[in-house]
């Protein structure tokens, strides 16, 4: 069974009585254990078809089904529930609170969740010594660097241990030296501890992290591919 299926979804925007369409009859399938970038120009669906995915929207047709069970079967509460315990989100603004600490925003999904304290915090600092970090525990959001909030916000994404990853477009506010470590620390996600991620971007050298790459133009799929040259690079290490 996949981790996720989506046939012939569709996606239409109302504006003026009039249908402005974003997806167009789109059809893959992602597996457990995947790493799949989406990549497309602006415009193209990219950021709709990760709201689908992610929970965050519904489509206009078609059907998506995560871990086997269609979208349209889930109450919105049910949805809300398992987003926060089965999907973890990374941005390109990172989505830090300001005036907490790396830890407390790590924490946060945990809070949600109803874990104990003493529990969620050593979920939270395993996470975050996971991605590099754990000598910037106590440093509010605001004290980080670029890369070291995006480290944060991949270890809140990682720190239920969730189904699947969504990176989106996790590297556009980074220089090039810190995309790259972001990259190779999501990379590590995958291929050492198993995670599934799907990550959105419009950046080649980001892509070729994947091992498979789904094109999207003017919300159709153009292409899906095997990844034939990967980047290559020396593991993130602690």
């Amino acid at each position: 069974m996949s981790l996720i299926e989506v046939k012939n979804l569709k996606k239409s925007y109302e504006a003026d009585g009039a249908g402005t369409p974003a997806l167009q009859g789109v059809n893959f399938t992602v597996g457990t254990g995947e790493f799949v970038a989406v990549m497309g120009p602006s415009g193209s669906g990219k950021s709709t078809l990760l709201h689908i995915l992610g929970f965050l929207d519904r489509q206009s047709t078609g059907k998506y089904f995560f871990e086997g069970r269609a979208i349209d079967e889930y109450s919105d509460d049910e949805l809300a529930l398992v987003r926060n315990k089965k999907m973890g989100f990374v941005f390109q603004t990172f989505n830090l609170l300001p005036r907490m600490t790396a830890l407390e925003n790590v924490e946060l999904p945990l809070v949600y969740a109803g874990i104990p304290e003493r529990t969620r915090r050593k979920m939270a600092e395993a996470a975050i010594a996971d991605v590099g970090l754990a000598h910037r525990l106590h440093y509010e959001s605001t004290k980080l660097s670029g890369g070291e909030k995006q480290r944060v916000a991949i270890a809140r994404a990682l720190v239920n241990d969730p189904a699947v990853i969504f990176a989106d477009e996790p590297t556009g506010n980074l220089d090039s030296e810190s995309g790259r470590q972001i990259m190779e620390i999501i990379r590590n996600l995958n291929q050492t501890h198993g995670h599934t991620v799907i990550l959105i971007t419009h950046e080649t050298y980001t892509a070729n992290y994947a091992e498979r790459v789904i094109k999207l133009l003017d919300g159709e799929i153009v292409s899906d591919e095997k990844v034939a040259e990967r980047t290559t690079g020396v593991s993130f290490k602690k």
